[in-house]
């Protein structure tokens, strides 16, 4: 067989890694195959999502375990020698490295960002460059000191798995790795809900400490489920010298220290606990979703950081602008990585979404009551108009309410009543009778299972106990959760498929947490995709395409008209309050601030019933393949558009039987029974 008859693996097998060994290429720890630096965006087809594009790297470099420093990418020898550069400086984008080479088995070309008199040249397969000349070129490269290698080159954590971060998290871990090395005693990190920051965060501490850079840490964050989460898994490995801070004392005996804002601060000189120790005891502190406090300078958790002035202070954060006037970059600086959530749909390791927005009279046209109207408690009503902003907090309308239920009922009868769902609610009064409302419409799956419907809120023992059932993929109950703050963090439910907006949100990063909760994908119990189910309009009000990317789908509809929609689409926070000493449940913070609200709500809330409450005049909006928005209805799009294409209906009908159906023609993988009766678009 001659060389041109060779495949693009036995090129690399018997031409490309020989070439790389001789130099000095150690096989065991420098040279990686088939590394996958993409899962693959999942595409959504109404009801279905497939993965496309997965995308690996032929070959990759390293100086070490987890420092990448070149990528190689082949072709088999019919295809020119630097075929294969442009994939291969795309990945080595992604891996920030300077050096990429392509080869087709006769030599190499070799692009060399360090070089800008020559970026590429070639060079023959006895030429490829050694490991130590691309690591001295490498460092150059990144203007390392000698004084920031021991700690750039400290290993990471293996536990023996074969896991090792994705190329994002390489990225954030070894650029905050270069920042605290060279001095930068603050630092922030953007990170997407759902990409990994705790695990980030484990890397970057445990290389620090055992490097002897950071003697001792100090791991901050504001629920107790994620400072439990933090402990009993990613941060397991640190052991015996690790400790969570209870009771409000600080032991000093202890190098790694994981700790609630709370448990350190209060109102009260005594509740101050963090004052137990110098402020130069901690050497790094890590500030677990910074967006909740230490942007703004009068945070009673501000005063921690500046306690500890003195220690490098790393923020992670998914969102990192709380309001026009409240930045976390006020305080951290810029971020020094950001990974989005729109990043992380495309390299498919989230999960894209749809957006369903319900649209109801009385929250856009608003409600007045009658002249002395008395609610059904006897209260007098106070006269004004009452809009979307105001149910369910001041007022409550009981029809409302059920028509919400019904919508979301509905909906879930169409994608699968075992579906998880999270329903979020304006406060536990509100989620309570929610989960009424969903349980009297779901009478036959409550009878299969009690568990059915749950409302899980800081007040709730009962509930909050079934929170790890909810996110456990094996478990089938409870399916649908109504909560209000308790679950906007922390909860990793992955198999989440449907998210319910029916809170007045007035925080893009209280949207984003919440939106969060459905953005994990598990392939293995089939969650691909997820849908916002919008009655409160908060998808329009705190779209950020930058960072969240651009909806698989969105329609705007009304209850009433919700199913015909979804026909026509398959067709084609709060915890600024100190908790108490002996608060130690997962939702206990969540649980303070759902507390306040209630109490604020019984003074103020308002509950009437027989309002009748309808629907608008539907509008359904779609996107066309250029991603522009269809102002005419679907049909009459779809009706105009096969007109462009096709003369006749026998054109049409010809072109399909040709292209042997709808496959060829465009694949609209819709469920129409069109099987011998044409296109039903």
């Amino acid at each position: 067989m001659s060389k041109q008859q060779l495949s693009e693996t036995d090129i690399i097998s018997k031409y490309i890694l020989p070439a790389v060994k001789n130099a000095g290429w150690d096989d065991m720890t420098q040279i990686r195959q088939e590394v996958k630096l993409r899962d693959g965006k999942v595409i959504v087809r109404g009801q279905v999502g497939a993965r496309r594009n997965v995308k690996s790297a032929d070959v990759v470099l390293y100086h070490q375990p987890n420092l990448p420093l070149a990528v190689i990418e082949a072709k088999a020898n019919r295809h020119e020698i630097g075929k294969g550069m442009q994939q291969g400086l795309d990945y080595a984008r992604l891996l920030d490295v300077p050096f990429a080479f392509a080869s087709n088995g006769d030599g190499f070309i070799f692009h060399d960002k360090t070089n800008p008199a020559q970026l590429e040249r070639e060079i023959a397969l006895a030429e490829f460059p050694s490991p130590q000349q691309l690591w001295d070129k490498f460092c150059t490269w990144k203007g390392y000191t000698a004084a920031q290698l021991p700690v750039i080159t400290q290993a990471y954590h293996d536990d023996g798995s074969g896991k090792s971060p994705r190329y994002y998290q390489l990225q954030a871990i070894n650029k905050t790795l270069e920042a605290i090395s060279a001095g930068q005693q603050r630092v922030l990190l953007v990170m997407a809900t759902g990409t990994g920051k705790t695990y980030t965060a484990f890397q970057i501490i445990w290389r620090l400490w055992k490097a002897k850079r950071k003697k001792r840490i100090l791991f901050l964050a504001d629920r107790n489920v994620l400072v439990d989460q933090t402990r009993i898994n990613d941060f397991q490995p640190f052991g015996q010298a690790m400790t969570k801070i209870t009771g409000r004392t600080v032991d000093p005996a202890f190098e790694i220290h994981l700790a609630l804002y709370q448990a350190l601060t209060g109102p009260e000189e005594s509740q101050k606990a963090y004052k137990q120790v110098k402020p130069d005891f901690f050497d790094l502190i890590v500030i677990d979703e910074c967006h909740r406090g230490s942007a703004a300078e009068d945070s009673a958790w501000r005063e921690i950081l500046e306690y500890f002035s003195s220690a490098t202070q790393l923020g992670m954060t998914a969102t990192p602008k709380e309001t026009d006037t409240v930045s976390n970059t006020d305080y951290f600086g810029e971020p020094i990585y950001t990974y989005s959530l729109k990043e992380g749909i495309e390299d498919g390791f989230l999960a894209p979404y749809k957006v369903v927005r319900v649209d109801i009279d009385v929250d856009l046209q608003g409600w007045r009551p009658e002249k002395h109207q008395h609610d059904k408690h006897g209260a007098l009503i106070d006269d004004r108009i009452y809009n979307q902003k105001d149910f369910d907090r001041s007022l409550v309308i009981d029809e409302r309410t059920q028509l919400v239920a019904q919508t979301i009922t509905d909906y879930l009868r169409r994608i699968g009543a075992l579906s998880k769902t999270i329903v979020f609610c304006n406060d536990i009064d509100h989620a309570e009778r929610m989960r009424r409302a969903l349980v009297n419409l779901n009478p036959e799956q409550v009878a299969k299972n009690d568990k059915y419907v749950m409302k899980i809120t800081g007040d709730d023992e009962l509930g909050k106990a079934q929170l790890d059932n909810f996110i456990n993929p094996k478990k089938t109950y409870p399916v649908i959760a109504t909560t209000s703050e308790l679950m906007t963090t922390g909860v990793d439910a992955k198999t989440c498929k449907l998210v319910v907006l029916d809170q007045h949100i007035q925080s893009m990063t209280k949207f984003k947490q919440i939106i969060g909760r459905g953005t994990r994908i598990d392939d293995r119990y089939g969650k691909l995709w997820f849908t916002i189910l919008d009655f409160k309009k908060a998808t329009e009000l705190f779209a950020d395409e930058r960072f969240d990317g651009i909806p698989e789908k969105v329609l705007v509809t009304t209850p009433d008209t919700l199913a015909e929609a979804i026909e026509a689409e398959d067709d084609v926070e709060n915890t600024a309050y100190p908790l108490p000493e002996d608060r130690s449940s997962a939702g206990s913070a969540a649980a303070i601030s759902e507390d306040w609200s209630e109490v604020e709500h019984r003074i103020s809330k308002y509950y009437v019933a027989g309002v009748t409450v309808k629907k608008l005049a539907e509008r359904v909006q779609y996107y066309d393949s250029d991603g522009k928005l269809v102002t005419e209805s679907f049909k009459d799009y779809t009706r105009n558009t096969l007109k462009k294409q096709f003369a006749s209906l026998d054109d049409f009908v010809k072109r399909w039987q040709d292209a042997d159906g709808a496959d060829r023609i465009g694949g609209c993988g819709r469920d129409l029974g069109c099987a011998g009766g044409g296109c039903r678009a």
